[in-house]
């Protein structure tokens, strides 16, 4: 990551200076550059016990209220271009409840984020 000149923040860090703090760090370090942001969720940040459904889980990642503020400061904060939850991964969640059966294949989240963000929907093939 370093060599690509990506950053990265670790949940020590959040634990230590605050959510608010890092993700201001983390927009602003965003913003050294492109004039639009795509915001990237990958769901193994959240606690695995509110979103059991990675490959990866991680105990003592983000609460759902904790994303879920880091993403309205995160869209208050820049221009969005578009946004996505990734690493979703259905077969390991026994309960449904990370993902949202009413729309296969979306994490239940993103519907949220989506209104947490204004309603705002991007289509990156340019369709609003």
């Amino acid at each position: 990551m370093q060599a690509h000149g990506l950053r990265w923040h670790f949940m020590t860090e959040i634990e230590e200076r605050g959510a608010e703090a890092v993700v201001d760090d983390a927009i602003a370090e965003a913003l050294d550059g492109p004039d639009a942001i795509y915001l990237s969720v990958d769901i193994d940040v959240v606690d695995p016990g509110l979103a059991p459904g990675t490959g990866t889980p991680e105990p003592g990642g983000l609460l759902s209220r904790e994303l879920l503020r880091a993403i309205r400061r995160i869209v208050g904060a820049v221009e969005l271009a578009g946004m996505d939850i990734v690493e979703v991964s259905p077969p390991y969640d026994h309960a449904e409840t990370t993902r949202d059966d009413r729309e296969p294949g979306r994490a239940r989240g993103d519907q949220r984020a989506r209104r947490e963000a204004g309603g705002r929907r991007h289509d990156p093939m340019g369709a609003a």
